[in-house]
């Protein structure tokens, strides 16, 4: 007996939470309230979508640009684009005017659907991207404007559409989705998102050992969908029938409580930085939002700070869920939760922790290994560090229209990461290969310094960069935000870092900053730091003789 050979498209899923539980509420946060639709009115609007698109000319295997918040309409997009064949190009909004200008045209991208207050971010950009033939604005009542030459209002272009669309049959290879990286080194680059990795990465997010998502959950995603496709998450809750609640352009603690608390909110995704700020909102106010229904948050981006992972769950019995991955991971790599095999249900909440500190096992259907400089598999022992390698169905075999062939090796992406991998299989993450500080030869994690930092009671937030040193090559500097009306002298710090750091791991200084710069995707941006840094010449201390 053989098996129906269905291609895995996109399209076979996205509608499937509609159909199944149509009256399900999309709800996004706006000015003057919420705006409200059902699963159904938003199937049926993406079908208008891909009509309207068709329309105007849009073709199999083109590029749509978003240039939005995470909101029903994008949602819309999120379905209807990649169900009709074309390919959606979600653009960060927080790139610079010259990365953007780059990956328009490198993309090819012929539509542009934009949110009206995002609209002046475009406006110096007109005369440069010729590919452009259409602008969609998504009204939301609070006025701006564009001048560019061909503009239509979204619901202007959607209106009269039918809303059932007879969806392609095309290959299961074909793209679905492309997303840029942020381009930290040379110009951003393009990772190509197929029906088949996204539709088996939707799959593999949906397990229970993985996020636990089901049809129960009311999701709120914060981590933008501009984002690695918002870390599949708007994919995996269309085809489940998740209640669906976005923040849209409202980016704060306090708005993030408010729906919550009144969606009765039970998982959310984000970045360490949003979750610092809503527990610092509950401890301000605890008796303010009721946040009884939240019992998971996803963390990933970078490495969160244990104490912040406990008092959630010390606090309001929410666990955190600490995932690794990147753009070119589609982006799920490993997951760590707080009780993750059979053979770990009795172990001590304290071993729990450790397991959550790690970056995670990784997913269904993946590999991961760390190898030496000369491509030799390392042992899984904890100790070895080694660059950290991963393959699988929905992992980037090359970048779009740019092959970087050093980024991959004999059928491995080469992460960028250096990593241990231990006996139990936990990939742990000793730091971006560029974020490690090398000084007088020895290798020191900055990642490890800044989350040992951040358990002191009164700093909110650290990032330490190495600065260049004359005789040791690199040295650790700490930058820490306080959190109000609390103070701290450096030698404090330094004494709480010896606990675990040899003498010359520790920072040479502990600059206390207002704020911390944070790249288009919300992690510390240690290039910007390290760069102003040199510019205020700091004469720092030699602590290492």
């Amino acid at each position: 007996m053989t098996m129906q050979n269905t291609p895995l498209l996109m399209s076979r899923i996205l509608g499937r939470g509609a159909i199944l539980d149509p009256d399900v509420e999309v709800v996004t946060l706006q000015a003057d309230g919420t705006h409200r639709q059902t699963l159904k009115q938003t199937w049926d609007r993406s079908n208008q979508v891909a009509h309207a698109l068709k329309t105007h000319g849009i073709e199999v295997g083109d590029r749509i640009g978003s240039f939005m918040w995470n909101n029903y309409r994008h949602l819309e997009l999120y379905q209807g684009v990649p169900s009709m064949g074309s390919v959606l190009h979600t653009l960060n909004i927080r790139l610079s005017p010259t990365d953007l200008e780059y990956i328009i045209n490198h993309a090819n991208d012929r539509v542009i659907f934009a949110d009206e207050d995002l609209l002046p971010l475009l406006e110096p950009l007109w005369d440069k991207i010729p590919c452009v033939e259409l602008l969609v604005i998504s009204r939301h009542g609070e006025g701006g404007e564009s001048s560019f030459k061909n503009q239509i209002d979204y619901e202007d272009f959607i209106k009269d559409q039918p809303t059932v669309y007879d969806w392609p049959d095309i290959p299961e290879t074909s793209p679905m989705g492309l997303c840029y990286t942020s381009g930290t080194t040379g110009k951003p680059k393009g990772v190509m998102y197929t029906n088949r990795s996204t539709y088996l990465h939707t799959m593999a997010e949906s397990l229970t050992d993985t996020m636990e998502l089901s049809s129960l959950d009311s999701l709120m995603g914060i981590v933008p969908m501009f984002h690695a496709m918002g870390w599949g998450l708007p994919f995996c809750a269309s085809m489940l029938g998740c209640k669906q609640v976005m923040p849209h352009r409202f980016m704060v603690p306090d708005a993030f409580l408010k729906l919550i608390h009144e969606e009765e909110v039970t998982i959310s995704a984000g970045v360490p930085t949003i979750w610092q700020g809503v527990k610092a909102a509950l401890e301000a106010e605890p008796d303010k939002y009721d946040v009884s229904k939240l019992s998971r948050l996803t963390c990933g981006g970078s490495a969160p700070p244990v104490s912040m992972m406990r008092w959630y769950w010390d606090s309001h019995k929410i666990e955190m869920i600490q995932g690794w991955g990147m753009t070119e991971t589609n982006p799920l790599g490993t997951l760590s939760r707080k009780v993750a095999k059979r053979s770990h249900i009795n172990i001590s909440e304290d071993q729990q922790f450790e397991n959550i500190a790690k970056a995670g096992l990784f997913m269904p259907g993946l590999e991961i290994e760390i190898f030496d400089e000369d491509w030799n598999v390392l042992p899984h022992d904890g100790e070895a560090v080694g660059e950290l390698c991963i393959r699988g169905p929905w992992i980037a075999a090359e970048y779009f229209n740019d092959p970087q062939p050093d980024k991959f090796h004999n059928g491995w992406l080469v992460t960028g990461d250096v990593a241990k991998i231990d006996t139990e299989q936990y990939m742990l993450i000793a730091d971006r290969s560029k974020d490690l500080i090398k000084s007088g030869g020895e290798w020191i994690s900055s990642v490890d310094l800044e989350n040992h930092i951040v358990g002191i009671p009164e700093i909110a937030q650290a990032a330490v960069v190495a600065q260049p040193h004359p005789k040791w090559d690199e040295r650790p500097v700490a930058l820490v935000i306080m959190n109000e009306g609390k103070e701290l002298d450096q030698t404090a710090v330094l004494e709480h870092c010896s606990s675990a750091f040899a003498k010359w791991q520790l920072p040479d200084e502990v600059i206390v900053t207002d704020s911390i710069p944070l790249t288009s995707t919300g992690k510390i941006d240690k290039k910007t730091i390290r760069a102003k840094l040199n510019e205020e010449g700091y004469q720092l201390p030699d602590l290492r003789e």
